[in-house]
């Protein structure tokens, strides 16, 4: 037997020994809910950079570093996330999805805790590594398996909680972070990064109690198992229900066009027959992330510090960024099943340039050089002038 086959073997009789211990919930919000904490894990470490890059105890503590540095240790959970990522999907089709999102939760923990106890910029730097490895195992798993699970009547709705699950992140670690800033000491920024810990052992044990994607079961052929999770999760355990006939048979629809692309290879993407999907999927995901607004939530300190505000005046107004965020996707989350997909990324799209396209503009225009720094931040080097504060109030609203 191949050494992948005798792994596979391995694993399921893994998950039939261990995992069946556990009772397993059926509730599909519960479900989407849990298995989103790696959706609150990305939006918790947006925020606890956010939330401490513009404190005098973090700045001093890692000797105030510079705009490269900062992006460093900024960018090095991005760079954890994109390996994670490319690990996930051979990871997750070979030992399921709970599998991967327990790797998620075990990874973010470790890289945790290698953070609370930094000591220099190279061990933070290694920590945010870690735990963005976990993000990239968690944000691959998560909506694929919510996307599987959910009947499809509201299967928008359920992987969009993922989205919501990183904009609540974002929001409460901010606010963690900005009590933890009246506190003296490292203590300040230790606690911030060591209260990230709690949705990863949230998520390692919630998965526990989570049933499997049916996909990935009739993909091992374990279709029994399949058609009592579908059963379970759309109709209360009724087999003859309508809805999960047809959810059944997408999966079987689904499971023969897996089989047939088994050998497809990454230059298949890029075939005449294929070509415009691949570049559809890749540019969705891609001009959303470059767009800049990530980029802003991480430094919309800095963002607020160019506008002239400061202290805890910034950190104030810079929370409510993450409350509007929050709130702007709720509806999103029930226009995403009833409007359909695409006008809502079309809106988003169109409005999120238009706002970004005017920070940029009043930024420009009306800030001045600033070449000793901004509140001793040198990394910021342009402010807009008190003369200007109408501008200024432009620029928050704008980011608002």
């Amino acid at each position: 037997m191949p050494l992948k086959d005798k792994i596979l073997l391995r694993n399921i009789n893994y998950q039939g020994t261990f995992y069946k211990k556990f009772p397993q919930l059926y509730n599909i919000y519960l479900i989407g809910l849990i298995s989103c904490i790696s959706g609150l894990m990305f939006g918790f470490d947006i925020s606890s950079m956010s939330s401490m890059i513009g404190t005098k105890e973090y700045k001093r503590y890692f000797g105030h570093p510079d705009a490269t540095r900062q992006g460093g240790i900024t960018g090095a959970m991005s760079a954890g996330s994109f390996l994670g990522s490319l690990l996930s999907p051979n990871f997750s089709d070979t030992f399921g999805r709970k599998m991967s999102m327990q790797i998620c939760s075990i990874l973010w923990i470790v890289g945790c805790i290698i953070q609370c106890a930094s000591q220099d910029v190279a061990m933070l730097v290694v920590g945010r590594v870690i735990s963005g490895m976990g993000i990239g195992f968690g944000s691959s798993a998560a909506p694929v398996y919510c996307s599987e699970i959910a009947p499809p009547t509201i299967r928008g709705l359920i992987s969009g909680l993922f989205q919501f699950s990183v904009t609540v992140g974002i929001m409460i670690l901010f606010y963690v972070g900005y009590g933890c800033h009246f506190i003296n000491g490292a203590a300040s920024f230790r606690l911030t990064w060591g209260l990230q810990m709690i949705p990863g052992f949230i998520l390692g044990v919630g998965v526990l109690f989570l049933p499997e994607s049916p996909r990935w079961l009739a993909n091992h052929d374990r279709w029994d198992e399949a058609e009592t999770i579908v059963a379970n999760v759309a109709a209360k355990g009724d087999r003859e229900n309508e809805q999960v006939k047809f959810q059944l048979e997408e999966i079987k629809e689904q499971v023969l066009i897996d089989a047939a692309a088994k050998d497809f290879a990454f230059k298949d993407l890029f075939r005449p027959k294929t070509r415009k999907k691949t570049i559809v999927g890749i540019c969705a995901q891609m001009w959303q992330q470059l767009c800049g607004m990530n980029v802003m939530m991480y430094y919309i300190v800095y963002i607020f510090n160019m506008a002239g505000y400061t202290g805890n005046t910034n950190l104030v107004a810079s929370s409510i960024q993450y409350v509007l965020n929050v709130i702007m996707t709720i509806p999103a989350l029930f226009l995403i099943d009833k409007a359909g997909r695409r006008p809502v990324l079309i809106i988003g799209g169109i409005l999120m340039f238009s706002w970004l396209f005017a920070v940029a503009g009043l930024l420009a225009t009306y800030s001045d050089p600033a070449p000793g720094g901004v509140d001793g931040d040198t990394t910021v080097t342009i402010r807009i002038p008190d003369k200007h504060k109408s501008a200024a109030k432009g620029v928050i609203a704008c980011s608002y």
